[in-house]
């Protein structure tokens, strides 16, 4: 991932409703939402949620197909993964074997944090 596409990301999210929508979405997987099910979960007025999908949808964090005279939005989770292993790429310099203990520091589970590639761990 280049910087530019990183930073446009995270100019995306720094709205709180637009972070609200892409969780909301991040959380319904590859089922995602159709606007009008969003605006109501929300309780964000459609001409407002309008702006921010579109957005997101600009910034590549959300991927939109048209289902009869509806359309459904879904997250790019592929594209958050990748934002994720853009951030901790030189993680411990590189050596991400070194930083043991890190992800136990954090508040949310190993689950949900990248694992260290083989490759790049150290021996």
């Amino acid at each position: 991932m280049e910087k530019i596409s990183a930073t446009s990301i995270f100019e995306s999210l720094s709205s709180g409703v637009r972070l609200d929508v892409y969780r909301l979405l991040v959380k319904k997987g590859p089922e995602g939402l159709v606007a009008g099910e969003i605006a109501i979960t929300l309780d964000v007025p459609p001409t407002n949620l309008s702006f921010h999908l579109k957005a997101l949808t600009q910034a590549r964090l959300l991927t939109v197909e048209q289902e009869g005279r509806y359309l459904r939005y879904r997250a790019n989770i592929p594209l958050m993964l990748d934002l994720i292993a853009y951030l901790t790429e030189e993680c411990c310099s590189g050596r991400p074997g070194q930083c043991p203990g890190l992800s136990s520091a954090s508040t949310y589970c190993d689950t949900a944090l990248p694992t260290a590639s083989p490759t790049l761990v150290e021996t």
